[in-house]
């Protein structure tokens, strides 16, 4: 998939080395976190500096170690059912009411279960 398709998703990724990685929505980037030994064996979750997603509502890069995470909504992304990004609990209460939204996460409760069942 090219992400440059779907920039309201896109997530990235920054080594401490300075080198990047771009994905099209957080659902596959949290797979590759997941899966980091299989897609880049050369790299350590120690070596991330950042990890940036797309905040739903004003589309701007939201630290993701930060952001509050809807899943269950009727709001599809790139690639189906998705982790939609908020930087604030406010609009994630709001986003998750107003789109019939299953749970509120954060990056620390996102596991790779909670990945699984959205596919």
């Amino acid at each position: 998939m090219f992400v440059y398709k779907y920039p309201d998703w896109t997530a990235e990724i920054i080594y401490n080395d300075g080198t990047n990685v771009f994905f099209d929505g957080a659902k596959d980037m949290f797979k590759y976190l997941f899966n980091l030994n299989t897609y880049l064996p050369s790299k350590e979750i120690a070596d991330i500096e950042t990890i940036y997603v797309t905040e739903y509502y004003d589309l701007e890069s939201v630290e993701a170690r930060k952001a509050y995470y809807v899943i269950g909504s009727n709001v599809l992304g790139p690639m189906g059912k998705e982790l939609v990004p908020f930087k604030s609990e406010a609009d994630a209460i709001q986003f998750k009411k107003d789109h019939r939204g299953k749970e509120i996460i954060n990056f620390k409760k996102i596991t790779a279960a909670v990945i699984q069942g959205l596919n």
